[in-house]
């Protein structure tokens, strides 16, 4: 019989410290900026990592895609009912409950998961952004819960800025993907290449490659920005947090454009150092950084153009 939220026990000191291990093996960005949350904020968002990667492991660890695709369509039946066998989604639901994440948009995120089961070609800029939506769009929702943000007025931004942060990622890891059989180079940027061909392009296809991650990074950029301008709606000590791994993250993007966007030679990474330089840089800038202390500008609503119908977007 399955537990539901009211029968689960209490965070433990030792689940945290596995949950912690973890941000630390797998989310270093965010392991360096947790940080600066207070420890309320700090345990949530550890919490909530651990949730997310564990759906993550569901499709990348299972045995086949027949399998995959079982565990994460019980898993939203697990989110639906409130009720599991598993520590990790039990303790998940509790903090849904804690702080009154919707359940769609949890969905939204399992199914932006289960997408990647699929022959994974996305076609257009706006496939693309309403998968980063998906992904990451809903994890910025899931924070704005997590750090007790209630304003709606909000929420566009912090999708704006997980969208921003998976851009990031999937420029920075287009050779990983492309080894799992996935592109998400839209083909309307790069033509209908195959997977494989990205791994090492031919000399031929580099610079439109190139072109295009610079094309997407841009993108990025654009998305970051919108993001940092909704920074005042968080608590203080979470906002310098936030605008840590906001900039870390933008920072690889940076890193790739030092590289000139031949992903294939080598994965952009920050070191230690450029983590620490980053991170002096933006503390010593907080008092001159307008946009940290309040609302700047509107939200753009040309953003979420491609984003109709989804939770919390400014196109809804």
């Amino acid at each position: 019989m399955q537990n539901d939220i009211s029968q689960r026990p209490e965070f433990s000191g030792a689940t945290l410290a596995e949950a912690n291990q973890l941000l630390f093996d797998k989310g270093k960005t965010f392991y360096w900026a947790r940080f600066l949350l207070n420890k309320c904020h700090a345990q949530r968002a550890t919490r909530l990592y651990r949730f997310c990667r564990y759906v993550d492991d569901l499709a990348d660890e299972a045995l086949d895609v027949t399998q995959a695709k079982k565990a994460l369509k019980e898993l939203i039946s697990e989110i639906e009912t409130s009720a599991s066998e598993n520590a990790v989604v039990l303790d998940a639901l509790a903090l849904f409950n804690e702080c009154n994440i919707e359940k769609d948009i949890v969905i939204a995120l399992i199914n932006g998961v289960y997408s990647d089961l699929h022959q994974v070609r996305i076609t257009t800029i706006d496939h693309l952004l309403r998968y980063c939506y998906q992904v990451a769009g809903t994890v910025g929702l899931m924070m704005c819960k997590v750090l007790d943000i209630n304003d709606v007025s909000a929420y566009p931004y912090a999708i704006d800025l997980g969208i921003a942060m998976q851009l990031t990622n999937i420029c920075r890891d287009i050779s990983d993907d492309a080894k799992l059989d996935r592109r998400y180079l839209p083909e309307s940027l790069v033509g209908n290449i195959e997977p494989l061909a990205l791994i090492m392009p031919a000399h031929a296809m580099q610079q439109d490659l190139m072109l295009s991650v610079e094309k997407l990074l841009s993108l990025a950029d654009e998305y970051y920005a919108s993001g940092n301008a909704g920074l005042s709606f968080i608590p203080l000590r979470a906002r310098t947090a936030i605008l840590l791994a906001s900039r870390l993250y933008q920072a690889i993007g940076r890193k790739q454009k030092k590289q000139n966007y031949q992903y294939w030679l080598t994965r952009a990474m920050l070191s230690k150092p450029d983590k620490a330089i980053l991170t002096i840089e933006t503390l010593m800038k907080l008092m001159s950084n307008a946009g940290f202390w309040q609302v700047m500008e509107t939200h753009q609503p040309q953003l979420h153009q491609a984003l109709s119908k989804l939770p919390y977007t400014h196109a809804r």
